[in-house]
């Protein structure tokens, strides 16, 4: 429905009045996952990388109405998806006004919306629910209690005189309140196992039962979860019965290629917006952080068992176009480009987002620095043509050098450029539009690459460093 709730039925009685019948909301979800693929849409938007692989297998348990658990390494995109699953949800839900497990007008659960409906009759009292009120998540931690999850006797309640028989002296948690709903529970393989048998009913009764009550509440939930492969095993693990009770399980993945990386990063960075400052990201600066993600997950110094988030790409990219505007406002330029030196800053991004399996002190930065070097080799081939750097090299080999650091002003390049049209040529053709700060970002990236194919000799100095001719 689109109307706001103030333009809804009020009643039971208006409800029945206008036709409006209820439904299951694993037949909700399948109806509007449904529509959404016959209209060549996403049943989860703002996924990238996934379309012929997890999307599918998504859209598969949906339509079979399946509870759902998705297995993969950290920083994969699964909370994102569990959580987009609300926008499957209608836009309005009308409950039993007050109740607490948002019962259903027509079939309510709980003694409080059972009582309410037969003394109202069709004066019953109608509210309007969205989706953000009938969704649910819990992060699983050790901690988690059968309370926090299915209920608990309220003693405030107790105390104000009702019997502990009575049932409406139970506060009932998570899982109930998210009745009609969808319930996320992330890292499952974290909750306790005896806590994790508590589940067992929901997902295949699809009732709880609360501290010995005779009660029965038959909810109506779609479950879905999440696991880290490692902790599926090791930290903790997921009960067999319960397992079993899920009706698909859908391994996540890391983006696949280079590209689909790039795509993920730029979507997910947050870079920084100063006013006054305009900030731009040359395409080869992106493709080498996402470069050296793709690089990590292949290292074997790396360990692959822990993964490696995409997060690390994010944070990488973010710390390097802070690291361009930290050089524009120290040096008053209006434009901030990120270049090949800002890239010494990602070692502080990078510290904690990988795991490495060697033991020494320093070696974090040096395979940091090493997989920034291959990255900057792989894209500096890919993006610059041999056939343009033979008379850059030639020039170099006169006696002629290069200044470059991350503090220099951009003019600094452009000088440089103007005494060795061989290099500006490569430069121009690389940078685009000829602004100061893409042609030093640029110029770094060729005389860098250059350096790394052994071209060219790169020496450290005071303010950065320094490329020239190799000498035999």
């Amino acid at each position: 429905m689109a109307a706001s709730p103030a333009a809804l039925c009020s009643t039971l009685g208006q409800l029945r009045a206008s036709g409006w019948r209820s439904r299951p909301v694993k037949q909700e979800v399948r109806a509007n996952a449904a529509a959404r693929i016959a209209a060549g849409q996403p049943v989860v938007g703002g996924l990238v990388g996934y379309d012929s692989t997890v999307l599918p297998a998504l859209e598969n348990a949906l339509l079979a109405g399946h509870d759902i658990i998705f297995l993969g390494e950290r920083g994969q995109a699964k909370t994102r998806i569990m959580r987009g699953l609300a926008d499957l949800l209608d836009e309005w839900l009308p409950v039993v006004a007050g109740s607490e497990v948002l019962d259903d007008p027509y079939h309510p659960i709980s003694r409080y919306g059972r009582e309410l409906v037969a003394s109202k009759g069709d004066e019953c009292p109608i509210e309007w629910v969205g989706p953000e009120q009938r969704t649910g998540e819990k992060l699983a931690t050790p901690d988690t209690s059968i309370a926090d999850l299915i209920g608990e006797v309220d003693p405030v309640k107790v105390a104000e005189g009702r019997y502990l028989s009575d049932e409406m002296t139970l506060h009932y948690g998570l899982v109930p309140r998210t009745n009609r709903g969808i319930f996320a529970i992330n890292e499952l393989p974290d909750l306790a196992e005896r806590i994790q048998v508590g589940l067992l009913n929901v997902l295949e009764e699809r009732d709880v039962q609360i501290r010995g009550y005779k009660i029965r509440l038959p909810l109506d939930i779609l479950l879905v979860a999440s696991a880290n492969p490692e902790d599926y095993t090791s930290r903790g693990r997921i009960i067999t019965p319960l397992k079993d009770r899920f009706g698909a399980q859908i391994r996540t993945h890391y983006p696949l290629d280079t590209a689909t990386e790039m795509d993920v990063i730029v979507q997910e960075a947050v870079p920084a917006q100063l006013e006054g400052l305009q900030i731009e990201v040359p395409g080869y600066m992106a493709e080498i952080v996402a470069t050296i993600s793709q690089l990590a997950r292949q290292s074997p110094q790396v360990n692959q068992r822990s993964g490696v988030s995409v997060r690390l790409g994010v944070a990488n990219y973010e710390t390097l176009v802070a690291a361009a505007a930290r050089r524009s406002l120290r040096t008053g330029e209006g434009e901030a480009v990120p270049r090949i030196s800002d890239l010494t800053a990602l070692v502080s991004s990078t510290s904690g987002k990988v795991e490495l399996d060697s033991l020494e002190d320093d070696a974090e930065g040096e395979v940091v620095a090493r997989l920034t070097r291959q990255a900057v080799l792989a894209v500096f081939r890919d993006r610059v043509d041999p056939a343009d750097l033979g008379r850059a090299v030639a020039e170099l080999d006169d006696g002629s050098a290069v200044e470059v650091g991350d503090d220099l002003p951009s003019l600094s390049y452009v000088e440089s450029l103007d005494r060795l049209p061989g290099l500006r040529a490569p430069t121009v053709k690389l940078a685009g539009p000829e602004s100061a700060a893409a042609l030093a970002a640029a110029a770094e990236l060729v005389l860098e690459g250059l350096h790394l194919a052994k071209r060219l000799n790169k020496h450290a100095t005071a303010v950065g460093a320094r490329y020239q001719a190799r000498r035999s």
